[in-house]
């Protein structure tokens, strides 16, 4: 009976001075920041190249945890980049890339870290490659600004703003706007109108609309957007 007292009671010590006998929980690793978004310096928005083999050059990312930084450089044919020509890694800020003449290019670029953090890609620049001989250059590819891609649009109306730009500055450009409830787009609500936003009224509540602009600068040239949608409440 004492060895059985005994015992119990050195358990108890034993008890209270582990605490409970529980392990310490481990920490958790410490959480990988992804480095900042690279600044796009050159070639610049909506620049008239006159050489075709471009040095790409942006600003260099900053890393909150101090690692190690690779950059990835695209430059496509279409500011969707679906067309990609150029897919590059580059541990320095800058890039030397042979392209072709006489074509519109638009150019992003991104930072990752070593341990595979990365950052959003940068905002886009477009620019020309000027081309032997060429007296006029088509318009860049319209840009998105409102409705956003696939958001919903409050009531039967919306009002459709993009922006678009051409190197030939002294061109005027007009702008057609399609818009549908297909897609692609077929019923045109603007031909020939000079503004770079457009009100649509009497729309069906609850249902998708496609719409698209086709940028013209006067001198025979156009190009055709990409088809955006939003959808109304």
């Amino acid at each position: 009976m004492k060895k059985l007292l005994y015992t119990l009671a050195l358990s108890i010590t034993i008890w209270s001075c582990g605490g409970g006998g529980g392990d310490t929980p481990t920490p958790p690793p410490p959480t990988n920041e992804a480095p900042t978004t690279p600044v796009l310096v050159y070639p610049s928005n909506n620049l008239l190249c006159i050489d075709n083999v471009l040095n790409f050059d942006w600003n260099a990312s900053t890393d909150p945890d101090g690692d190690a930084i690779t950059y990835t450089v695209q430059v496509s044919t279409n500011a969707q980049f679906t067309q990609i020509v150029h897919n590059v890694p580059v541990t320095s800020t800058s890039r030397s890339l042979t392209l072709d003449r006489g074509v519109a290019y638009y150019w992003r670029a991104k930072a990752t870290d070593n341990n595979s953090a990365a950052s959003s890609y940068s905002s886009t620049n477009q620019f020309y490659t000027e081309g032997d001989g060429v007296s006029n250059h088509l318009p860049f590819t319209p840009v998105l600004i409102s409705p956003e891609l696939n958001s919903p649009v409050a009531g039967t109306a919306a009002n459709l703003q993009w922006t678009a730009d051409d190197v030939d500055t002294e061109d005027t450009l007009t702008f057609d706007v399609y818009l549908d409830i297909v897609t692609p787009p077929l019923a045109s609500v603007a031909a020939d109108q000079a503004a770079e936003s457009l009100n649509v009224t009497n729309l069906t509540a609850s249902t998708t609309y496609y719409w698209k602009v086709v940028v013209k600068d006067g001198e025979g040239g156009q190009t055709i957007g990409q088809i955006w949608n939003f959808t109304t409440d």
